[in-house]
């Protein structure tokens, strides 16, 4: 290759590295956190079952409806581009991963796409029984006795929030979002989410948490920067009879 053909080939790639970056779609990040008092998670009572019991003998397993960290950050937050999102877009070929692991399903909250395959792991060596209850989606309820491994599962509709539990170990459920695009995260420890390869525009960003309800927010991104959303969620309030 000579040297004029080298520079517009150099040429060629500074234009184009530029572009993409240029070009990246936006980001949205913030933390989610909860305002109030946290209530204790009572401990949960495995006895029946002395494997699932067993698996927990340094410290007890406990409910994760409401897992706050020291500055108030919030666990299992599901945060989503409720609106203005394209749908339909091709599902990853990497799989989801729905554990049963100590006889407590994780992650407590998973967010799938339409059409991207869940496998469903057995790694407790006792019978769990598997019964999602969507509305829109397939229910099924399906037996994973110590030697089932692993399941294969698929939605095929956009649902928000439906349960998952085990029929076998009432304390076990979990929930599960289905959506027909990519743009969804879950807090974890820290309370913080992150959107990114959003095209520019205006979107309704959500929150969605088990116990605390729903919130969302207009939000404008352009190609290549970063939005900074915070959300603060609080116990709602009882309504009057």
């Amino acid at each position: 290759m000579n040297s004029k053909t080298l520079r517009k080939v150099s040429l060629f790639a500074l234009v184009y590295f530029s572009m993409s970056f240029l070009f990246a779609g936006g980001t949205i990040t913030g933390t989610v956190k909860y305002e109030g008092k946290v209530p204790p998670m009572k401990a949960l009572k495995m006895a029946s079952d002395p494997i699932c019991d067993g698996k927990h003998q340094n410290a007890p397993a406990r409910s994760e409806w409401l897992i706050v960290g020291k500055s108030g950050e919030l666990k299992n937050a599901f945060v989503w581009i409720k609106k203005g999102a394209a749908g339909n877009k091709a599902a990853p070929k990497e799989h989801a991963v729905l554990d049963q692991n100590g006889c407590i399903y994780s992650p407590h909250v998973l967010g799938v796409q339409v059409g991207q395959v869940v496998d469903i792991l057995n790694t407790d060596g006792t019978l769990h029984n598997v019964h999602a209850m969507p509305k829109l989606n397939s229910e099924f309820n399906v037996a994973m006795p110590k030697f089932k491994k692993k399941k294969e599962v698929t939605f095929t509709k956009q649902e928000m929030m439906f349960p998952i539990k085990c029929d076998v170990h009432p304390w076990m459920k979990c929930y599960v979002a289905v959506v027909n695009h990519p743009f969804f995260d879950v807090t974890g420890e820290d309370g913080t989410f992150e959107i990114s390869g959003l095209p520019a525009g205006t979107y309704t960003l959500e929150v969605w948490h088990e116990k605390l309800g729903t919130k969302s927010v207009s939000v404008t991104v352009a190609d290549g920067a970063t939005k900074t959303v915070d959300f603060t969620l609080t116990k709602p309030k009882k309504k009057k009879k």
